[in-house]
This record gives structure tokens, sequence and C-alpha cells, in this order.
């Protein structure tokens, strides 16, 4: 009798609330299906570090089923766990210690980097993965895309706090941060207006502004972005300006992580991870501390970042992460591979794993970079998000 077909399931890069509902959304449709499930933990980690044998490596391999999933959409990030792990570049402090040097020789792409591709295929083939699904940010789906050209049955599912993954209007975990920094900001209000601050939060988006852009739209706010320099003179200007006429003396500005000042680059820090980032020196430290040198003005730098991801996911990104998930088995049933589940003008859809890159904000119709504002303005015509329909 031909066994079941079996599905493998990774989650990639950050955590973001509403991974677990994808989790259990899959295992229940596949349940349906007739189909096996197995998670595997940390990332594509699971597919490069997993011991050889012939039983599966439980460190790294978990089999699904509807009662140890059953809860876990109750809670946000990742039942799987998750990593940076990037098989194409593998560097030499993070190999497993299990490969041979014959074998290290034979994946080696240059000093100290090894595509780990032939091992991760090996691993799908042992554990008998018929199709792979992949949650993950743009650095995960561009390995994804690696797999889905190498003949790998693979969907992609995106998510990411900073809502640019090219291709889709909305990533799993933009919502639940924009909430999450409203909420913040809100309750921070109260303390710069009891000590007459001005307030820089500093929040997530490297490449793209849309977490700024869009926590701005809803706290009546002013944002900087990196598709963007700002003039850091006209913007403490505008700041003191705002304090003035504020009743409870007090303003305060949006900055995405990598929004920069004209004539000004930040200094990268620590090491870079299996993608090649590097953090960079934080934007809210520095704007804050020259906004002071510049006005005299107590001024507060508070960081929005990693509390944005923690907890349980808002009702909007637990119903796009149980719709992807059912949109990503409608898609392996119909046989279809290297396919990214996304929202497109509005409405659920799918299209090919894009290239690898962030989506990032027109600056032109959705920014005034005069004001450091959100447009509110000719939203007839748009989807649900506000933003321009994805190519």
């Amino acid at each position: 009798m031909a066994r079941p077909h079996r599905i493998g399931i990774l989650t990639g890069g950050g955590d973001v609330p509403g991974l677990n509902s994808v989790i259990k959304s899959v295992v229940y449709r596949s349940s349906e299906l007739g189909y096996e499930v197995i998670g595997l933990r940390r990332g594509w980690q699971a597919l490069t570090h997993m011991q050889p044998g012939p039983e599966p490596d439980l460190d790294y391999v978990r089999p699904l089923d509807r009662a140890n999933t059953r809860t876990i959409d109750r809670t946000g990030g990742t039942w799987l766990h998750s990593s940076r792990t990037n098989p194409k570049k593998m560097r030499t402090a993070a190999l497993p210690d299990f490969v041979s040097a014959e074998r290290l020789a034979a994946l080696a792409t240059g000093e100290g980097i090894y595509d780990f591709t032939p091992l991760v295929l090996d691993n799908l083939g042992r554990l008998g993965i018929d199709t792979l699904i992949a949650i993950g940010g743009d650095d995960t789906l561009s390995y994804a895309k690696v797999l889905a050209d190498a003949g790998v049955q693979i969907i992609a599912i995106p998510k990411t706090m900073d809502n640019d993954v090219k291709g889709t209007e909305y990533c799993i975990g933009f919502s639940t941060a924009i909430t999450r920094a409203k909420d913040a900001i809100n309750r921070q209000r109260t303390t710069l207006g009891s000590h007459e601050r001005i307030g820089v939060f500093r929040i997530f988006g490297r490449n793209a502004g849309f977490t700024a852009l869009y926590t701005a739209y809803v706290t009546s706010a002013r944002c900087v972005i990196p598709e963007q320099r700002f003039d850091i003179q006209h913007l403490t200007d505008v700041l003191v300006e705002d304090r003035r006429a504020n009743p409870s003396r007090y303003s305060f500005v949006i900055a995405s992580e990598g929004a920069l000042p004209e004539g000004m680059e930040l200094q990268e820090v620590g090491d870079a991870d299996a993608y090649g980032h590097r953090h960079k020196a934080s934007i809210g430290e520095v704007l804050a501390a020259e906004i002071r040198r510049r006005t005299g003005i107590e001024t507060v730098d508070s960081e929005l970042t990693y509390d944005l991801r923690s907890g349980d996911p808002d009702a909007l990104d637990q119903m796009v992460g149980i719709t992807f998930a059912n949109v990503a088995m409608e898609l392996v049933v119909d046989g279809k591979s290297g396919q990214m589940t996304a929202i497109r003008d509005g409405r659920y859809s799918y299209c090919p794993i894009p290239e690898p890159g962030a989506r990032t904000v027109d600056v032109a119709r959705f920014y005034n970079a005069e004001r450091y504002r959100p447009v509110y303005t000719d939203k007839i015509g748009l989807s649900i998000m506000l933003t321009q329909p994805v190519a």
C-alpha cells in the first residue's frame, strides 16, 4: 500500500504572532486529506543539522497531528522554533560536527563558506517529504526559491512585521505589530506629557517603512522611514512646533530602524547573520540625542521592537494565518510548486516565490516627506491595507 503524501513545514527567521495558526491549520487540513505532516524544528537548520541515521532526529523532526497542535494557535511565537540558518552560505562556525571533511570539501564555495543544498536535498529525501511548506520573510523565502529551482515541491507563506515581502500586500505579523505599537505609544503619551518631553520611538523596518508609517497613521504621528532621508533640523523644528501647539506640551516621532538623516550614515555593529545582515546603531538614540542637543528639550528614546513580536496574535493575523495555510494546502493539492500565498489587490491569491529584496513604500503616493506624515487622502480604490497593488 502506498504511504500517505507527506508534508514538511518549517518557520524561519524572526518569530511573529500568527505562525502557530498556520502550523495548526496545515495539520488539520492535511488530516482531512489523509496527508502526514512533519514539523521541522529551528527552520532551515533542521535540514542542515539533523543527525543521520535510520530513525528521525527528534531534536529537529517532530511528527504533527491534531492532538499535539490542538491548542498551539492560542499563543504567539512558533511552536516549531526558528533560526536564521542559510543553507546556501553556511559558515565554518555554524557547521554540524558530523559532516565528514571529504563532504565539506565538496560543499565548499569559498573561504569558510559552504553550500549545504545537496545535504538539504538528501535529508528531504530521507524524511520522505513530498511537499515542503516554508513560512518566513525575505531571507527564509530566498532559500525556498533555491529549493524550488532544484525541483523540490515547495509552497511559501510570507511573514514579517516589516510587511516588505515582494508579491503580497500583507505578511503575517504586521497587524499585531501595528496594534502593539499603537498601544505602547498611547500609554507612553502620559509620561511624555507629564515631563513635557519629545519622544523618539524606534520601530522595526531595516529596508522598508511600512511598520513606522502605519503606526504613525493610527497614532496621528510624525515618522521617518528608510525610503526617504530626512532633514534633521527641519524634523526638529516640526517637533518643537508640535510640542508648542500641544496643550500637554509634548511631541514625538516614530523612526524606522533603517531611517537616516541627510548626510549621515549609521555604523553597523555586531557580527553579520547568516544572510549578511548586521545590526545598525540605534537611530532612536542618535535622533533623541541630536534633538536634545539642538533644542535643550529633554527627550526620550523608546525601543518598540521585540515587544511587538511577542504574545498572541490579534484577530487579523490569526485570520490571515489560518487562511494562508488553507490556500497553501489548495496549492499542494493542485500540484503547484514554487508559489507563495499572497494578498493581491486586497484578495487572497498566490504568486511565484519572489526574487530577494524588499518591497518598499511608494513615497510619492503614501508619505508626506515635508511634514513627515502618512498621506491620508486619495484612498478610494485601494485595498483595505491602504497600499499600492503589487505587480
